[in-house]
């Protein structure tokens, strides 16, 4: 918490920064929402924009400490030099397919979503491949990989079924969102981890 790298520590305080912000739109920031029926118009700019909007301080404030968390080893693994660069586009990256899966899992859909939880689940699916891996990336397939993942699932399909989670105040959570932003993140932080040039940790095998 003490040593989080800059780029992870800027993206999450804009979370809350930028909430306050929304709470003096007209429209709370709505026009800037995505919904899966924005996809057959044509209108894209959601997939990137409503990560920047929030449905309440706990929803802001909750995504801001898991991006600290989870993003900070994922920062150490891409570096100093480019390294920010590449975090934020991975991070965007992340949040806009995760977007995406969503419009196209409810295609059509004129409700809106807001958060950047698809991002953050990204950074918690990559990180689920480097925690205790020393700076390296674990096989996709390591048992730990695995349970992790398994119990990460699972908490996010208890909370979009039963539909409780702190700050979301009644309203539907977009559960699949954080699944396909946790299978990009899961998966990209592979090549990733080879380009720059951590590799894969490669367990020996034990009786």
């Amino acid at each position: 918490m003490f040593n989080v790298p800059l780029p992870v520590l800027l993206i999450a305080l804009s979370m809350p920064v930028l909430f306050f912000f929304q709470q003096q739109l007209p429209d709370m920031g709505a026009s800037m929402a995505f919904a899966p029926a924005d996809l057959e118009q044509g209108r894209w700019g959601g997939l990137f924009t409503s990560m920047l909007l929030h449905a309440s301080w706990p929803h802001a404030l909750m995504n801001a400490v898991a991006a600290v968390a989870f993003g900070a080893p994922v920062a150490r693994l891409f570096g100093d030099r480019i390294g920010p660069s590449v975090f934020l586009l991975f991070y965007v990256s992340c949040g806009a397919l995760a977007a995406l899966g969503y419009g196209l899992i409810h295609w059509g859909s004129p409700n809106p979503m807001v958060g950047a939880s698809g991002a953050v689940f990204g950074l918690i699916g990559a990180a689920t491949r480097l925690l205790g891996a020393h700076g390296r990336v674990r096989p996709l397939l390591d048992k730990r990989v695995i349970a992790m993942s398994l119990a990460w699932m699972a908490v996010n399909l208890f909370t979009g079924v039963v539909g409780y989670m702190p700050g979301a105040e009644g309203a539907q959570i977009a559960w699949e969102a954080h699944a396909v932003g946790f299978v990009v993140g899961i998966l990209a932080i592979g090549p990733l981890g080879r380009l720059f040039k951590r590799g894969v940790l490669i367990e020996e095998e034990t009786a």
